[in-house]
């Protein structure tokens, strides 16, 4: 049997769970103090570990004034056993959430400092965060006293039938797992796939990749989907990319002429608009005597995939002004209508020269 309950017994745990308070303020103080200065290094770790220490010493502070004012009072055996165990699930329960949060902030800043690496992507950290409050969660059962021997045979065996069950989603995940290890597609990136979405990559986590078009509009894809399609990333194997845009000048223009021009207003291009390459050599390359122009193609550099929107816009204004300035003519399609024998002959578009020649020679046009 126990003593019974007197006065300095009340004193005693008074002073002990007083004592717990008082130290979790205490240490929380510190610990804000240090996080203080944690902000001014330049590494994100120390910043994450001052922030889970907050959260763990303070609790066990008071856990350990707790345990001692139950000490010093004239428990049972069980019922003290019993306050014990719940204090130290107490401060399990604490250190496993803020360890979870620790991991998973630490795996999110060291990807994020690498470059090739999903920093932004929550697969990983999701994982990691799971596999820390599976750990805890044990610890805990084994803290109680429970057995977690048959818990693992148990989770051994009907792992068997959840994958089963869950073959879609176990797809997904393990094929965002390869996208992110393959290093295929990272987040930021700019893809398009052979079914016709595009956009910039926002997020890939454990069951799907987020997808941001042009238009703001977010499209979302299954990872097995996005592993098994073909697809276009405009990001890799450099940001960087070219361009094509397609003209057309009359056949009485001077080439030489027409290509000194153009290429000109494509360095003045490059080095003027924000989004293009200031290093890009300017081209010009002839390719196509068309129906009545001659076909050229330009070949602009620029910086990023939706920069090629404004780099044309503005490429197209200037050199439509400077052809018109050098008196550079961009024809437009010709028809040619031919009277022969009463009949009405419309043939294609074509150039006007051989529609001519034809006529001459009597040929149908």
């Amino acid at each position: 049997m126990t003593r019974s309950l007197t006065v300095d017994d009340l004193v005693h745990a008074g002073i002990a769970l007083a004592a717990g308070l008082l130290a979790a303020f205490l240490l929380r103080m510190l610990l804000r103090w240090l996080a203080r200065h944690a902000e001014r290094t330049a590494w994100r770790g120390d910043d994450i570990l001052v922030e889970a220490l907050r959260t763990v010493a303070p609790w066990a502070a008071v856990a350990g004034g707790t345990a001692s004012a139950a000490a010093a009072l004239p428990l049972t055996r069980a019922v003290q056993h019993t306050t014990n165990q719940v204090l130290t699930l107490l401060v399990i329960l604490v250190a496993t959430v803020a360890t979870a949060r620790v991991v998973a902030d630490l795996v999110r800043s060291v990807t994020q400092s690498r470059s090739g690496v999903a920093g932004s992507a929550t697969i990983f950290v999701n994982i990691t965060r799971i596999l820390v409050l599976a750990i805890g969660f044990l610890i805990g059962l084994q803290t109680l006293g429970i057995s977690i021997a048959p818990l693992l045979t148990a989770l051994g065996v009907g792992g068997l039938a959840v994958a089963l069950a869950l073959q879609d989603t176990l797809a997904n995940l393990f094929a965002g797992i390869h996208i992110l290890a393959s290093k295929t597609v990272q987040p930021g990136d700019y893809i398009r796939l052979s079914s016709g979405e595009e956009g910039y990559v926002e997020d890939i986590n454990w069951r799907q990749t987020t997808v941001r078009e042009l238009s703001n509009n977010l499209v979302v894809i299954p990872n097995g989907q996005l592993a098994k399609t073909n697809m276009t990333n405009f990001m890799r194997p450099q940001q960087q990319l070219t361009i094509l845009v397609q003209v057309g000048v009359s056949y009485d223009s001077d080439l030489e002429h027409v290509e000194r021009v153009t290429k000109e207003v494509v360095a003045d291009v490059m080095t003027e608009i924000t989004g293009a390459v200031p290093e890009h050599e300017p081209a010009v390359r002839f390719h196509t005597f068309g129906d009545s122009r001659i076909g050229f193609t330009v070949i602009l550099g620029v910086a990023e995939f939706s920069d090629q929107y404004r780099i044309k816009h503005e490429f197209i204004k200037r050199l439509h002004r400077r052809y018109r300035e050098e008196g550079i003519r961009i024809p437009s399609p010709a028809r040619t209508v031919a009277l022969q024998q009463g009949t009405v002959l419309i043939p294609s578009q074509r150039d006007g020269a051989a529609a001519a020649d034809d006529m001459i020679t009597g040929r149908p046009v």
